[in-house]
């Protein structure tokens, strides 16, 4: 389970002075759930997921990741935690298998198990064909595939999706909502961080609208609906976000 409590996160630029990226943020996740957060680029979606993954530490504020608070705890917040954005890295010179092992390796997993792990993982995502090629030799679906291998091979709990479809053409963006759904059905806690309204749509039990690092309105979709007497997402996410806009150029 995921639990954010006031959640915040301060940068000082030279120019303007304290930027508050994500301010007083709370809201929770549970097994089974897919929570969505919507927001356009900038909103602070990605400073958000970092703190969760313990990438970046909280200015003001905590969350609770399995139990293990981000802050006092980040070691077994990471042994819980898988995540992903299309921003992942691979080391190039490594091979599919040589690149999945490592991270194996990194979350305390050798010999026997490994290599389990590492056979179920690439005969499921289908890798068997490519796993001895050099990531710098692979294809950008091939190459997001091990992207998820890797984030799986420790079978975390939570599973962090970072705009994971962003620059993908459409079937490897299928290939990666049809994966989180799988997370889903197998009782992981999944936070899903983008900005295309259809996802939300297709995805997601709660959404989570956020704003200038603020979350402005959260709740499931037909919730939503109701709330603000509109069917569509976009006219939703509109009018939460739109007096925020107003208020801010005037």
């Amino acid at each position: 389970m995921i639990e954010t409590r006031g959640l915040s996160k301060r940068f000082q630029d030279k120019k303007r002075g304290e930027i508050r990226a994500v301010d007083s943020v709370s809201f929770t996740c549970k097994p089974g759930q897919i929570y969505g957060l919507l927001g356009a680029n900038g909103a602070g979606k990605t400073t958000t997921l970092r703190m969760l993954a313990t990438i970046l530490e909280p200015s003001d504020g905590t969350a609770i990741v399995c139990g293990h608070d981000v802050i006092e705890e980040p070691e077994k917040v990471r042994a819980n935690v898988g995540f992903l954005s299309t921003a992942t890295a691979l080391y190039p010179r490594l091979t599919a298998q040589e690149m999945v092992e490592y991270f194996g390796q990194l979350n305390g997993i050798f010999g026997v198990e490994l290599k389990k792990r590492v056979d179920e993982i690439f005969s499921c995502l289908d890798m068997n064909t490519f796993r001895d090629r050099r990531c710098d030799k692979l294809s950008t679906g091939m190459k997001q595939k091990t992207s998820i291998a890797r984030t799986l091979i420790h079978d975390p709990q939570v599973m962090i999706f970072d705009e994971p479809t962003l620059g993908l053409d459409t079937m490897t963006a299928r290939t990666i909502i049809e994966f989180i759904r799988e997370c889903r059905q197998r009782g992981k806690t999944v936070i899903f961080s983008t900005h295309v309204m259809s996802e939300v749509e297709k995805l997601c039990d709660v959404i989570g609208i956020i704003h200038n690092g603020k979350l402005l309105a959260e709740g499931p979709l037909p919730e939503l609906r109701r709330n603000y007497s509109e069917n569509d997402l976009e006219e939703i996410f509109v009018k939460v976000v739109g007096p925020h806009c107003a208020s801010a150029e005037a």
